[in-house]
């Protein structure tokens, strides 16, 4: 008899505040993240700042893993995440998102890339997932000769 897998996790981490303007998030396996600022005033990472890493982590991570199956491993990636944000009443939430991918490499074949992103931005990645929700995610990619400047 096999196992069921399941089909909800519950994902966890603590976040303490330093009794002024820090907060410091913990997660299960012991990485922080500084959220807002530390006691000397250095600035940390900003809350709404904080979803546009989680997405630019999450779609980087399924590209990589991606091209590495394809054997087109970049020698370096930088994703920018952009992210519209309505100021004219509360919630200020997020209402549209524009991913850059920048890759570099000399073998990086363009369908293929092209093949990564759309998997990632369509199948894998839980953030763009959960955060299409808000608005619209656009996204465009280019591959650069290594040592080519953006």
């Amino acid at each position: 008899m096999s196992e069921e897998k399941p089909t909800f996790k519950w994902k966890e981490l603590t976040t303490t505040w330093d009794g002024e303007d820090g907060y410091l998030s913990e997660n299960q396996y012991g990485a922080t993240m500084l959220i807002g600022k530390d006691k000397n005033g250095n600035l940390g990472i900003g809350p709404m700042d904080a979803l546009l890493a989680g997405l630019a982590g999450c779609t980087m991570y399924d590209i990589v893993d991606i091209l590495r199956k394809k054997r087109q491993l970049p020698v370096d990636f930088k994703v920018r995440v952009r992210g519209k944000q309505r100021l004219t009443e509360y919630p200020y939430k997020y209402t549209e998102f524009e991913v850059e991918y920048l890759l570099w490499g000399d073998n990086l074949v363009e369908k293929d890339v092209r093949q990564a992103v759309e998997l990632s931005e369509k199948k894998y990645c839980s953030v763009g997932g959960t955060l299409e929700m808000a608005g619209p995610l656009h996204s465009t990619f280019r591959i650069l000769k290594p040592g080519e400047t953006e």
